[in-house]
């Protein structure tokens, strides 16, 4: 079918404009003038802007094995109802986690037929499994997720400096690591103070971690993306490293762009994630990265559990699981913290749709261009809401945003020239050079 949407606000790659998006078979056939009249019927969107779907390439949605926290029907109708049509699933925490073909066979089997969004799948590295890094990068992964501290869940165990060294040398792909330096961790004590839990987990964790990865992946040659950058102390490291020619990029997440650790009420253990929240002054930084591009990059890290594994019950920071769940709230929340700080809906496009599309080598994602596929959103920017838990699609109703008002609603979502509904239509992905 055939079809057009005009809006006077389309998010082009060359930026917004006055414009009719033509749809065809699922892909865009052609972006004409405003005026333009093609075949087909054709909807004004009035005084909502059109965006290309958002693509979020860190998504824990931990089925199988652990799908009581998150699962693939619940965790992509959250992501259609924010606005996002392609997430890409990390390998944990998922039983088993996907560091194996046999293991990636076993989630897809699990995610068939539920996806209301596009995904695409993560494998992951960890000690023991150099072997399995070629065959599963040939299966289509988008490349491998290590960790340099503790996961959390004793079936992904992190690399240290030799280990991440033996996986750069395996494969020739593109390595996502959560840089924490376990020697410079402190234990957590038991606290409902979230100021006990921060300083557990100091900038300087994170800031010899981004230095050891960066060293390595220089020594190797290899392709580095930082993930969930929460100390903007590591961004001279990562500057110094572009500057030198290392392969490196870096992400942030909306929690670490909006929230402040010192609004943070005793025993709130929505709150917590690894690495943690920090304060304004280290936020203020943090878009600093954004606006010259060492960070490129926004997406959630959504990351939920049971209300019982965040210990609301006694709100007790060092026993709860670390993890936020925003997958449907990303977009508004980065939307509204970015208006006030100057930057345009347009610079919000680029971090949250071209950005990770580009990252993960999804050509035909991101952005709204002739033969790109019809993943479309039609969004007010001047709208608001506020935050009710219990309208989040998300399996448990547990999130930081509560009762926060937002700037920014998404009317309706197409995923390849169909609105999301009630049944799941999304597809799998495989990285585009794959095999």
């Amino acid at each position: 079918m055939t079809f057009s949407l005009r809006s006077r606000q389309v998010y082009l790659p060359g930026g917004p404009r006055a414009a009719t998006v033509t749809v065809d078979g699922g892909r865009i056939a052609a972006v004409g003038d405003y005026e333009t009249e093609p075949d087909g019927p054709v909807t004004d969107l009035g005084g909502l802007a059109l965006l290309p779907g958002l693509v979020d390439t860190h998504v824990h949605v931990n089925e199988p094995g652990r799908t009581e926290w998150e699962g693939f029907a619940t965790a992509t109708r959250a992501a259609a109802a924010g606005g996002v049509t392609t997430i890409v699933d990390m390998p944990l925490n998922s039983l088993p986690p996907t560091t194996s073909v046999a293991a990636l066979r076993e989630k897809q089997a699990a995610a068939r037929g539920q996806c209301f969004v596009d995904v695409g799948f993560w494998g992951g590295a960890v000690p023991g499994n150099a072997a399995d890094l070629r065959p599963l990068h040939a299966a289509g992964v988008f490349g491998f997720k290590s960790f340099l501290v503790d996961s959390g869940v004793p079936e992904f165990p992190p690399l240290d400096r030799a280990g991440l060294a033996e996986a750069f040398a395996a494969v020739d792909a593109l390595f996502v690591v959560h840089a924490e330096d376990p020697a410079r961790l402190h234990d957590a004590r038991p606290s409902r103070e979230y100021a006990d839990f921060l300083a557990s987990r100091p900038a300087a964790a994170e800031v010899s971690a981004v230095s050891t990865a960066l060293a390595v992946a220089a020594e190797a040659g290899a392709r580095l993306h930082i993930l969930h950058l929460s100390a903007a102390d590591a961004l001279p490291a990562l500057r110094r490293a572009r500057a030198e020619g290392v392969r490196a990029t870096a992400e942030t997440c909306p929690h670490y762009l909006t929230l402040d650790a010192h609004a943070v009420p005793d025993g709130a253990t929505e709150f917590k994630c690894c690495p943690p929240i920090r304060d304004t002054g280290n936020q203020d930084r943090l878009w600093g990265g954004l606006a010259d591009g060492v960070i490129s990059v926004i997406v959630s890290d959504h990351s939920p559990s049971t209300p019982e594994l965040k210990r609301r019950d006694t709100g007790d920071f060092a026993a709860a699981w670390g993890g936020i769940a925003s997958l449907q709230l990303g977009l508004p929340a980065v939307w509204t913290a970015a208006r006030e700080r100057g930057f345009t809906l347009a610079d919000v496009v680029r971090w949250m749709a071209a950005g990770p599309a580009d990252l993960v080598g999804l050509r035909r994602k991101g952005r709204i261009a002739p033969g790109a596929d019809a993943d479309l959103v039609a969004f007010d920017p001047t709208g608001t809401f506020v935050v009710d838990p219990a309208a989040l699609h998300h399996r448990h109703p547990v999130t930081p945003y509560a009762s926060l008002e937002l700037s920014g609603v998404v009317h309706t979502t197409w995923l390849r020239g169909v609105p999301v509904g009630d049944t799941p239509k999304g597809e799998f992905l495989r990285r585009e050079d794959a095999a």
